[in-house]
């Protein structure tokens, strides 16, 4: 092998090997939840990376595997392309490239800085565990954000998940992280099994989060509130929800399955329609809103567009008797999704934003809000996106006594994206310490309780209802009080000893 080939870019044998380490990285979220082949990935790559000869040869590495990674767990971006495939289909290989590549440059910095700065077996790849955990925080504000598929979510569905209750998802991400270097920490350069006592350590570091977790989940839940809520799945397909004569038959649904009663079962308090519900706007909606509450028999709360001007809003508000009530605008719009960079230029283009209805593109909210519904608890409302948003929870004095969301997922296909979205939801459940509800078109509609535990859901591609009670809220959590800070100085923490001059191998056998 060359000295070029050496320090510079690996071969494609090495690049398919890393390649298939994303990919097997991948498996852990939703729906694989195989979380045991993310930490065995996650810790190969952080041995590629402490024994790469070049911080371009790491970069390299991080580059092939983030690659796969992304381009299985963010498969679903095709799925909007697809929708209407004889205008679109065309880009969705190409959608799914882009974002599978921009996503791998979020590993493959750690990787480069890591070798570049901190060269030496080890202290590079215990350089890279720490700014990956880094970089999973920086991914949800950047360019807007983007936390889907961080390394941590695949705890999710596990107990281990509880750890969130106090770190949050990027706590999760140094879990996932820690767990992966442990091995090269305590490396035994010149022993039988080198990696044996990391191994042990990462094994007793899993099983503390598992039990501390288990523990959790078995304390008591606050008994449930006496509010009856029916959250409504109309399973609208995107192909068919604005076509004239399929949207009146969609409507339909929502009265109907608003409107039953079921023998020996009280009445709900409220009924939940999902995001974008109605073919017509807020503000054209006439007498609708005194009109659907009185058949429904209940106020409805639901998602709904409206315009003011030229702007148009994705918004979520409630009908009763008394008309419209509190109205909440989405603020947190899905890029190219919602609306469009530099709109302007693309309106003379003719290019639209895939969700928006009207216009070229949806107009921001002001921000998180809690809503105050006439027969409801005080509401945080989170639209589709939103969810995906930890630092969007509202806590301290003004903290809901619970989270609502309402969503549209058949933009995301049958296979990963709608999974991993209800994922994610349940993890705001558990960070907020908050019961979650959840009403989606196409589903997964869901009842979510204080520890992000699914009481009830309804799956993917079906029309149907459920009848719960609002669980009940837990105090306010410790993520709740200090957010990211512990995780992210964990993280800190990493980079420095992998920074450090110490020698961090020993060489007993």
């Amino acid at each position: 092998m060359t000295q070029t080939r050496q320090r510079g870019r690996p071969s494609l044998a090495s690049l398919a090997f890393d390649l298939t380490l994303g990919v097997a990285a991948a498996l852990g979220q939703a729906p694989w939840n195989l979380w045991f082949l993310t930490v065995l990935a996650m810790a190969l790559l952080c041995w590629r990376i402490a024994q790469a000869q070049s911080a371009n040869r790491a970069a390299w590495h991080a580059f092939g595997a983030g690659l796969g990674h992304f381009a299985l767990a963010m498969s679903w971006i095709v799925e909007p392309f697809l929708v209407e495939p004889e205008v679109y289909g065309w880009m969705a290989p190409f959608a799914l490239l882009l974002m599978a590549a921009g996503g791998a440059l979020f590993w493959t910095a750690p990787a480069w800085f890591s070798a570049k700065l901190s060269p030496g077996f080890a202290r590079a790849g215990v350089a890279f565990a720490g700014l990956m955990v880094l970089s999973d925080w920086l991914r949800g504000w950047i360019f807007t954000g983007l936390p889907w598929a961080l390394t941590g979510h695949i705890w999710i569905a596990t107990p281990a998940g509880q750890t969130a209750a106090s770190f949050g998802a990027i706590g999760l991400s140094a879990l996932t992280m820690l767990a992966a270097v442990l091995p090269l920490i305590f490396w035994r350069s010149h022993a039988r099994f080198p990696a044996l006592p990391g191994a042990v350590l990462s094994t007793l570091l899993i099983g503390t989060a598992w039990s501390h977790g288990m523990a959790r989940l078995a304390h008591p839940l606050p008994a449930d509130t006496d509010h009856h809520i029916r959250l409504i799945q109309p399973n609208a397909t995107q192909a068919l929800k604005w076509d004239p004569y399929w949207s009146e038959v969609f409507f339909r649904r929502l009265l109907d399955q608003s409107a039953a009663r079921d023998p020996g079962k009280p009445a709900p308090d409220a009924v939940i329609w999902p995001e974008t519900a109605v073919n017509f706007l807020l503000d054209q909606s006439g007498t609708a809103p005194q009109d659907i509450a009185a058949y429904v028999g209940a106020p409805v709360v639901l998602g709904i567009q409206r315009s003011w001007g030229e702007r148009y809003f994705n918004s979520l508000t409630e009908f009763s008797s008394k008309g419209i009530g509190p109205i909440y605008d989405k603020f947190h719009l899905v890029p190219f999704g919602e609306y469009t960079p530099w709109g302007d230029l693309m309106a003379r283009l003719g290019i639209r934003a895939f969700a928006a209805q009207h216009g070229f593109g949806y107009s921001p909210g002001h921000g998180p809000e809690v809503l105050h519904l006439e027969t409801l608890p005080p509401v945080q409302p989170l639209i589709c996106y939103e969810a995906v948003f930890p630092q969007h929870l509202i806590t301290g004095e003004n903290r809901p006594a619970w989270l609502l969301q309402v969503t549209n997922d058949g933009w995301f296909g049958n296979l990963s994206g709608p999974w991993q979205h209800l994922a994610q939801a349940r993890l705001r459940a558990i960070e907020s310490g908050l019961p979650l509800m959840r009403a989606a078109n196409t589903g997964v509609s869901a009842v979510i309780d204080a520890r992000g535990q699914v009481r009830a859901e309804l799956g993917l591609n079906l029309e149907g209802r459920i009848d719960a009670r609002l669980p009940g809220a837990l105090p306010p959590t410790l993520w709740s009080l200090w957010r990211d800070w512990p995780a992210l100085l964990l993280a800190c923490a990493l980079v420095i000893l992998g920074f450090s001059r110490r020698r961090l191998t020993t060489t007993g056998a």
